[in-house]
């Protein structure tokens, strides 16, 4: 059994054939998705979602920084709401992208720093973005997270240094399809040795980032693609695929889980 850990499912590429997204996922095994929210709108959807199918999915409530700039006053008092919702089992996708600056830095700062004590307040999860941006999110997250709120660095594509700053704050990290595009998974293989085994989830972060090598080539990536990221990440490490499967999902489901389990 798989668990994709992070998955854009309220994208329209993907509604637009939910049910055969859905069906296609438990044929290849992934029994369980985690739908990442980025804005307030987003995680309206993905309630919606998880009522339509609650043994399948839980979910995020969170601000993406790209979003950050366009966030309702009221935000954090909305999200707060939102994460009442049974199936909402993490704060985010909540982080920093000095990259692109689609917000401006301070405005990213404030909204990242709201959901971080929000995380802390709720007792869960917060699952983090991060792009150029590590030296002010380590501080962030220094000053503002508490000891019990745990952290998984989603879409971790970085090499073995940054893997190292994260790994000494205790994250957990998201590895998706980027590890099988050799144009540019260099450093990332690299880190792999030093990748905390007990701390490690798979994503597919779908529609976005389908892995290459797949033949004939699919329109998109879903949720049902998640194996191969699998099979390929268990080929470097060298353990089977089926070891592989059985400890990200014990991992996922740990991680996600309620706060007694995860602590």
């Amino acid at each position: 059994m798989w668990f994709d850990a992070g998955v854009n499912l309220t994208n329209k590429r993907l509604l637009k054939d939910l049910d055969g997204v859905m069906l296609r996922a438990q044929q290849a095994e992934v029994r369980k998705q985690l739908i990442i929210s980025t804005s307030i709108d987003e995680a309206e959807q993905a309630i919606k979602l998880c009522q339509q199918f609650p043994e399948q999915l839980v979910m995020t409530v969170g601000i993406h920084p790209h979003d950050a700039g366009e966030a309702p006053a009221d935000y954090k008092q909305k999200l707060k709401e939102l994460a009442q919702h049974p199936g909402v089992v993490a704060i985010g996708e909540c982080g920093l992208d000095f990259n692109r600056n689609y917000s401006p830095r301070p405005e990213q700062e404030a909204v990242f720093v709201a959901q971080i004590e929000l995380a802390n307040e709720l007792n869960l999860p917060l699952y983090l973005h991060e792009r150029d941006a590590i030296d002010r999110q380590i501080e962030l997250l220094n000053q503002y997270c508490a000891d019990n709120t745990l952290c998984l660095t989603h879409c971790f594509t970085g090499g073995a240094d940054e893997l190292k700053r994260y790994a000494k704050r205790g994250h957990w990290f998201g590895i998706t399809g980027w590890l099988c595009d050799d144009r540019r998974n260099q450093e990332l293989l690299a880190a792999l040795p030093n990748l905390p085994l007990d701390r490690l989830v798979l994503e597919t972060d779908a529609p976005f980032l389908l892995p290459r090598g797949i033949k004939p080539r699919p329109k998109m990536n879903e949720p049902a693609l998640l194996p191969v990221i699998g099979e390929t990440l268990a080929k470097h490490l060298q353990i089977s695929t089926q070891k592989l499967a059985e400890l990200t999902y014990a991992n996922t489901e740990r991680f996600f889980g309620p706060g007694e389990q995860r602590d």
